[in-house]
């Protein structure tokens, strides 16, 4: 090493203060719940998932804009796109062979719509009231969520 050049040094770790260590005591002070709370909390899980469910299952049973799709129509369609695969060629093949991916994909998912809409509104009406108030949910935000007007009035929601 050269002289003007001195080699760098190592810095020390700053001192830190001693941690001090929680008092150990034997007998912790416990906290415990009230069985009126425990209660509360019970109420709150079974309303949260009446509503939750029903929520979801209007999703799921939902209608998009145009004529209701069945699974007979969607047969007859994916019938009639096979029928075109067999003089299809080139890029017209390829947009068919898309579409009847598509279709078969939309008739499968008929299977996974077993929703019984009836049983999750009749525990939505048992449990929304009480839910709507503890949260302060408005009746406007009921409907703009998708909950119709004659299913609020059931509930005693006004």
């Amino acid at each position: 090493m050269s002289p003007a050049k001195k080699a760098p040094t190592k810095k020390k770790p700053a001192k830190s203060a001693p941690r001090k260590s929680a008092p150990t005591t034997s007998a912790k002070a416990k906290r415990t719940m009230s069985d009126d709370h425990k209660a509360a909390i019970a109420v709150g899980r079974v309303q949260n998932k009446a509503v939750a469910d029903y929520l979801d299952g209007l999703e799921a049973t939902k209608r998009g804009p145009g004529r209701r799709r069945t699974p007979e129509s969607i047969t007859a369609q994916l019938a009639a796109t096979d029928a075109s695969l067999a003089t299809a060629t080139g890029i017209q093949k390829l947009e068919l062979l898309q579409k009847r991916i598509g279709l078969t994909n939309d008739l499968a998912s008929f299977d996974n719509q077993d929703v019984d809409i009836e049983a999750l509104q009749a525990a939505f009406i048992e449990h929304a009231a009480g839910y709507s108030q503890r949260k302060n949910i408005s009746p406007k935000a009921w409907r703009q969520a998708g909950v119709t007007a004659a299913t609020l009035k059931a509930a005693g929601i006004k």
